[in-house]
């Protein structure tokens, strides 16, 4: 598989590291770019690698990256750690921002082997890779093109029922997407298993005639962590990601909103 990343340097710490956690017996599963690469042969530059792992291998990770003369940083403790290096650096991920996705043993029970930077490793499959970019809708990025071209690349092969299982209760999302699939490949809709639109398509219809249970939630925190801010401050609605649905403490909740940083300045309105 082509390399997305092409600093020597940065390559040559990646391979350190994954090495060790390979002599340690340590499991993990490689994403990101590298995924997106394996599965689509869409190659970009990265800046990074992602590594993938359950969250309470996180300790012994950080142990093993330290002694190696790494430094290992709990970034965001609900989801994310950092191994920094003399010429790079490798995010940890367990969980997805939002606290829905958390790294279980069925990721590594289905996940594909792949060549990564010269090594025989595993790949977060692509029903976890699908699930987890479904819900990144920012105002500076939108995964949904990211999602089409997986399920374009692989709807063959897919565990449907398996995705199907991964969004539950979230299936609108999963619906959202598998209609733009529709809309952006119309020639190739086909390749969205009939049995699963059918199922989706009840479900909507079941919904829109049913009367809605009285709630104040607001469920956009899982797509955005800054855009429905103002639904949660000032409308009186609850952040869903402080209930079951989610791993996300209040700690967790206040300290991802504040990564987000002080807004740029408005532009001078024009004289035009």
């Amino acid at each position: 598989m082509g390399n997305p990343c092409d600093t020597g340097d940065a390559r040559s710490f990646y391979v350190r590291l994954l090495k060790m956690l390979q002599q340690h017996r340590l499991p993990f599963l490689i994403g990101g770019a590298y995924g997106l690469a394996h599965f689509t042969g869409i190659r970009r530059p990265t800046k990074d690698l992602d590594i993938f792992v359950r969250q309470g291998d996180w300790g012994r990770l950080a142990q093993i990256a330290d002694a190696a003369g790494h430094r290992a940083e709990l970034a965001y403790p609900h989801w994310l750690g950092k191994i920094h290096g003399d010429s790079g650096y490798v995010d940890v991920i367990f969980n997805s921002g939002n606290g829905i996705s958390p790294v279980d043993d069925s990721w590594f029970e289905h996940a594909p082997d792949a060549q990564v930077l010269g090594l025989a490793v595993k790949l977060v499959p692509v029903e976890e890779k699908i699930w987890s970019k479904a819900f990144i809708m920012e105002r500076e990025r939108y995964d949904g093109a990211d999602v089409a071209h997986l399920i374009h690349a692989c709807a063959l092969r897919m565990d449907w029922a398996r995705l199907l299982q991964r969004f539950d209760p979230h299936w609108r999302v999963l619906l959202s997407h598998l209609v733009l699939f529709g809309f952006i490949y119309p020639g190739e809709r086909s390749l969205v298993p009939r049995w699963l639109m059918d199922n989706l398509i009840e479900r909507l219809r079941v919904e829109t005639h049913t009367a809605p249970e009285p709630t104040e939630h607001c469920a956009g925190t899982l797509l955005s962590r800054e855009q429905y801010l103002p639904d949660v401050a000032h409308k009186g609605y609850q952040d869903v990601r402080l209930g079951p649905q989610s791993t996300m403490t209040t700690d967790d909740v206040a300290d991802w909103t504040a990564a987000i940083g002080p807004s740029p300045p408005a532009p001078e309105p024009s004289e035009d």
